[in-house]
């Protein structure tokens, strides 16, 4: 098993139909107004950017986002990302009944020194940050869609 890889999946009931969803998790620059963990975010071009995040533990982690799929019609966004981790990240969208089922894909290398250095003993505190940090993110953007 490698210690520094990591497969996150999230879902996240939402109470808006799934177009208003879509607009606000393509916005990725708006996401630090609804998302607290996400504390910056720097657009470098029309599909890529540089992202810092943190969650409950002291520690930043910035990657780099870059595009690699927006489909609307079938609700799917995609990125890569490069630096503190590299793999790729997947929201995919989809309306079972009212407002939105949103699923979150991740899988990750993680790259930082000090996530490396504690994987083995620090692999369930650092699965627990991440759940904490979308648990967090899903109750922001439940709050903004209700609120526009």
């Amino acid at each position: 098993m490698d210690w520094t890889r990591y497969r996150f999946r999230s879902l996240w009931a939402l109470p808006a139909p799934p177009a208003a969803v879509f607009e606000a998790l393509e916005r990725v620059e708006d996401y630090p107004r609804w998302w607290r963990q996400v504390r910056e975010v720097r657009r470098t071009d029309d599909t890529t950017g540089v992202i810092r995040i943190r969650s409950l533990l002291p520690y930043d982690m910035t990657f780099i986002a870059r595009e690699m799929r927006r489909d609307p019609a079938a609700g799917v966004l995609e990125v890569t990302m490069t630096g503190d981790v590299d793999g790729w990240a997947r929201w995919t969208l989809s309306a079972p009944g009212t407002g939105t089922l949103a699923r979150y894909d991740q899988v990750v290398d993680v790259n930082k020194s000090l996530l490396r250095r504690f994987a083995v003993p620090g692999r369930p505190l650092f699965r627990t940050n991440h759940r904490l940090m979308m648990r967090a993110g899903r109750r922001g953007l439940s709050a903004y869609l209700e609120a526009v």
